[in-house]
Parts: C-alpha cells; sequence; structure tokens
C-alpha cells in the first residue's frame, strides 16, 4: 500500500482529517494551474525535512520559499557534516554539567541533535567567506540564499558532501534558481559571523548582505508578476514566526500601503503549528484572523493541523507526491 493511500484509509477524524484535508487541498490548488509558497520555521533542515522537500522541489510542487536563516544554512551543514553529527534520544535528562561538556566538544545542540562547530560551521565560514570578500571587493550585493547558490553551484563543496545531495532541498533550490526570501537572516549563526568579519574589517561594506527591506521589495515583485486572477499562490506554513509572519504581509502590504489595485490575495492557506491561539501569538492565531488583515479571504480554502511539524510535512508532501 502506498503511504497516501495507507493515510487516507486510516487518517479520518481530529488533527489526522485535518492532515488529508490540507494536503488534498494542495494538490487540488496546485491542479488548478497555481503556485505554492512554502514557509520553514524552527529547525526543519536539521530535522532533516529536506529528504522529502527537495522532491516536491523536483517535482515542481514548491514555487518560493520563506525561512529563517538557521533553516538556510543547516541543511548546508547537514549537507557537509551529516556523519560528524550526534543524536541524543535522552535529551530530556542531560545535567547542565552534560550541556557544558557538549558545548567544550564544540557540539551545538538543537534538541535530540547536536550540529559539530567544526564540522559543519566552520568548514562552510571558509568557503562562504572567499565569495563575501569577493563580491565585497568588487562592489557588489547578494542576498544570503543567492550566495549559498553560488557556493552550491560552484562545486566547492562536492569534496564534503556526506548525504546523498538529492536530500539536500538547498541544493535542489539552487538548480532551479528557486525564488527564496529570508527574512531576519542576521539572526542565524552565518549572521553572526558576517557581522564579525564586517566588525574585523574582512568585509568593508556591511552592505554587500542585502537586508529584509530588500527581500520584502524583491518579495513583492515576485508576487505581483506571479500571482494572477486566473493563478493565484498559496500559503503553505511549516510553523510560525518570522518566516511565515513576514511573506504573508506582502499580500495588504501591495492592496494598502501601495494602493494596487486587481493584486489577488493568498489562494490557499494551511499552517502546520503547535503554538496556542489564546495567549496572544501570532504563529497560533486561528486562519480566519488573517481575513481581518487583508490577506485572506472569506472564500480561500483554509486549514490548520495543530501537531508536530517533523511528523505532519513529510506526510503531506507524500500524500501531494502521490507516493
Amino acid at each position: 500500500m502506498k503511504v497516501s493511500d495507507f493515510l487516507k484509509n486510516q487518517y479520518r477524524h481530529f488533527n489526522a482529517a485535518a492532515l488529508i484535508d490540507a494536503a488534498e487541498g494542495y494538490k487540488t490548488h496546485l491542479a488548478n494551474g497555481n503556485k505554492m509558497l512554502v514557509s520553514l520555521a524552527g529547525a526543519m533542515s536539521t530535522a532533516e525535512l529536506g529528504i522529502s522537500l527537495a522532491e516536491m522541489i523536483r517535482q515542481d510542487k514548491i514555487h518560493a520559499i520563506s525561512c529563517t536563516g538557521a533553516n538556510l544554512e543547516e541543511d548546508i551543514f547537514n549537507l557537509v557534516a551529516h556523519d560528524f553529527y550526534e543524536r541524543i534520544p535522552h535529551y530530556r535528562d542531560l545535567t547542565a554539567q552534560d550541556e557544558e561538556d557538549l558545548l567544550n566538544r564544540h557540539m551545538n545542540r538543537v534538541t535530540d541533535t547536536c550540529i559539530p562547530e567544526m564540522e559543519a560551521m566552520r568548514r562552510i565560514e571558509d568557503t562562504v567567506l572567499k565569495f563575501w570578500e569577493k563580491a565585497d571587493q568588487e562592489g557588489k550585493a547578494y542576498f544570503p540564499h543567492e550566495f549559498f547558490y553560488q557556493i552550491l553551484l560552484s562545486g566547492e563543496l562536492e569534496q564534503y558532501y556526506q548525504i546523498d545531495p538529492k536530500n539536500s532541498w538547498m541544493l535542489e533550490a539552487a538548480k532551479k534558481n528557486l525564488p527564496i526570501f529570508v527574512p531576519g537572516w542576521e539572526d542565524s549563526t552565518l549572521g553572526n559571523i558576517y557581522a564579525g568579519h564586517v566588525i574585523s574589517g574582512d568585509i568593508k561594506n556591511v552592505h554587500t548582505m542585502k537586508t529584509g527591506i530588500q527581500y520584502m521589495i524583491e518579495l513583492a515583485d515576485w508576487y505581483t508578476k506571479t500571482a494572477k486572477e486566473e493563478s493565484t499562490i498559496g500559503f503553505f506554513q511549516i510553523g510560525g514566526g518570522i518566516a511565515g509572519d513576514f511573506p504573508i504581509c506582502v499580500v495588504p502590504m501591495l492592496h494598502q500601503d501601495l494602493q494596487r489595485t486587481g493584486v489577488p490575495l493568498w489562494g490557499y492557506f494551511a499552517q502546520i503549528s503547535d503554538s496556542t491561539t489564546s495567549y496572544g501569538s501570532y504563529s497560533g492565531a486561528v486562519p480566519n484572523e488573517k481575513i481581518t488583515w487583508g490577506k485572506l479571504g472569506k472564500d480561500t480554502p483554509k486549514f490548520i493541523i495543530e501537531s508536530d511539524a517533523t511528523i505532519v510535512a513529510p506526510l503531506i508532501f507524500a500524500i501531494v507526491l502521490d507516493i
């Protein structure tokens, strides 16, 4: 039995049924000739969501991505240093001394997974710094994801690959020159490293790295050119935070701040979230709240699955891919 057939047979109620509804809505949205933007929050790349996400990109089921700086870089960390990662299933039992021991070994923990600083972060730094400095010396500026596209397509990192490259979503995105938007990139390991190199003088112009405001301008241009009444863009949100909040705001900005007419609302919306609505968090807001902000319409297909994205997202992708 295919995974998708199993899910449709077994997942009948509650969050399980919402998963099926969201996945079928995703398929219907694409079948009608529409596009889909996916947002990635949390530590999805370290959770190796790239295994299914890369296939979604390959099969043109995703047409743009908004993600945190961490998700952008951590897919590459995993690509070049996977064999040095350590999984700690008993992470809940770690003492403060255990955590300090991990620090002393340069193992940075994300829940049950430790990212090795030397093999991942510093290995990438050596390569990316060359690209940063070259652009800086030439007086050019690029977005964070554009620097990664240059590096991946140059082949400089191939000698370090430790996973099947088909499981790197960033590599697949680079091959397709997929539009990526990375709000708040400075809140990432490489963002900190970049700031350090500006402070030390290795990079003379801080604006060699394009900013979040420029990302919004780029997003507005892409949305305006791509979204039409006969071909809208859907929004599939994994987690919450800035990765989702930033891109979804492009529609009210186009309508309210730029007074543009004829720009459609988002044509589909689904979110995987475990945020609690009553705490006032935007990430936990039910989809209807977005109607009041001019992001979704009353007739927009809307879905929310209140569960763990590391479990739910690959299952939805399985249905969309019909595997």
